[in-house]
């Protein structure tokens, strides 16, 4: 293992003047105790803030069929929309505050926050949809981004090499919570009612926290926290690679949790009393887990961006050759099957990339900032994709479905473009 910290270079000239030598004492020690138990502790924080909004299908499905049934399926989405809109936008905040002070303060205050809100959404009423976006939306979403990021961010501190493969086991995180919470959903409300639901829900959450915040652990001295205008790094924008790498996770964000609102809708359209319409979402998310911790495997051996464009350009070309094409249960488990393992690396190689064309200084800054770009895809996204099904039939969800290829196509085209920047040469490992 170098002792040395090499500058990093952007793609094709320096945005920024050299920083100074970094201590050698803070070098990504790639391993050891506290190293894997901060990996342990950021997928529980995953599992229980991302995890909850990866189950959202669950939710709508719900919502959809009673709670808020006087409300169009396009308004029901935007519950899960400004949902990520909020984890995303306030990415680039949380962010800067990690650079700064780290996560001692960030990891308690989203416990906090998060548990509050669970507990408030499990006094909502019926048909009152301002509280699902009151509790929901708005104020899980603020301590969710709090926690969640920095908890992303740390893993840089602790490995270099090996970073693909830790933050494909805190991806796992939130793709387990995409599992568990639609079951957990879809057995207790029958049983003990949506209150009482959300309330094991948020025992669940305050455990998850209560244990990060004993695991985590920080290596960077604290400083001095920037000047607001300062906390958004742009400068990042002028570098053609990171331009490249936002625009394509901009199109490709605008898509990829379609599948993941409206599989589950889709099949009960087309199959409305199969017992497999309510796990769709979460066979999704299971094969999502064997992608992210794949491709974390062999991001440093086969490249992070390689791996980044490649897999987006297969999950547009699953979404038109497999959900476009056929709604019947073999298709649609197949489908959901392949689509996890196709999508869920995307989420596993943002914060790579990042990192590589980043100083370790700013990395959590930088990957706020990707993430509070694609904010508004995340907002728009799922109700555009709500507004081509409007009345369920099989031709309007072809129309969302189509929509939904096209843009991660798209985002494939721009997310090679990046490679391509960072790297000219058609084989290199970037």
């Amino acid at each position: 293992m170098p002792q040395d910290i090499e500058a990093v270079e952007t793609c094709d000239s320096k945005i920024d003047a050299p920083a100074p030598p970094a201590d050698p004492a803070y070098a990504p020690p790639e391993g050891g105790f506290k190293a894997w138990s901060t990996t342990a502790g950021a997928s529980l924080v995953a599992f229980s803030t991302f995890g909850f909004a990866n189950g959202y299908g669950a939710f709508s499905d719900f919502y959809n069929a009673t709670y808020l049934d006087t409300y169009s399926p396009m308004v029901i989405s935007m519950i899960g929309a400004l949902q990520v809109f909020i984890f995303y936008i306030l990415a680039g905040f949380s962010g800067a505050l990690f650079d700064a002070i780290g996560p001692r303060y960030l990891i308690p205050f989203s416990g906090i926050v998060v548990v509050l809100s669970l507990v408030l959404l499990s006094f909502t009423q019926p048909q009152q949809i301002y509280q699902q976006f009151l509790c929901q939306s708005v104020m899980f979403s603020v301590g969710a981004t709090f926690g969640f990021f920095p908890a992303m961010a740390i893993l840089s501190h602790w490995f270099k090499s090996k970073l693909g493969y830790a933050v494909g086991c805190l991806t796992s995180g939130s793709s387990l919570g995409g599992i568990l919470y639609p079951i957990i959903l879809n057995s207790l409300v029958p049983r003990i009612g949506f209150g009482w639901t959300i309330r094991v829900i948020a025992i669940i959450s305050l455990s998850c926290h209560l244990i990060a915040i004993a695991t985590i652990h920080s290596r960077r001295p604290t400083k001095p926290l920037p000047p607001f205008t300062h906390l958004l790094d742009f400068k990042a924008f002028g570098d053609p690679c990171y331009l490249f790498l936002a625009i394509g996770c901009w199109f490709a964000i605008f898509a990829i949790w379609n599948p993941f609102f409206y599989v589950g809708l889709s099949a009960k359209m087309a199959n409305p009393v199969s017992y497999l319409n309510p796990y769709y979402l979460s066979i999704l998310c299971a094969a999502s887990i064997v992608g992210r911790v794949t491709t974390g495997i062999f991001a440093s051996r086969a490249g992070a961006f390689n791996l980044m464009w490649i897999s987006t350009f297969f999950s547009a070309a699953l979404i038109l050759a497999f959900w476009y094409t056929s709604f019947d249960e073999a298709n649609l488990m197949i489908f959901a099957i392949l689509y996890g393992a196709s999508a869920g690396p995307f989420f596993t190689l943002i914060l790579p990339c990042v990192a590589s064309i980043s100083p370790i200084e700013r990395v959590g800054t930088r990957v706020g900032l990707m993430y509070a770009f694609m904010a508004s895809a995340s907002l728009a996204g799922t109700p555009i994709g709500g507004l081509f099904i409007g009345t369920e039939t099989e031709g309007n969800f072809k129309h969302l479905i189509l929509f939904s290829g096209l843009m991660a196509f798209v985002g494939s085209i721009f997310l090679f473009a990046a490679r391509m920047t960072r790297d000219r040469r058609v084989f290199a490992i970037r």
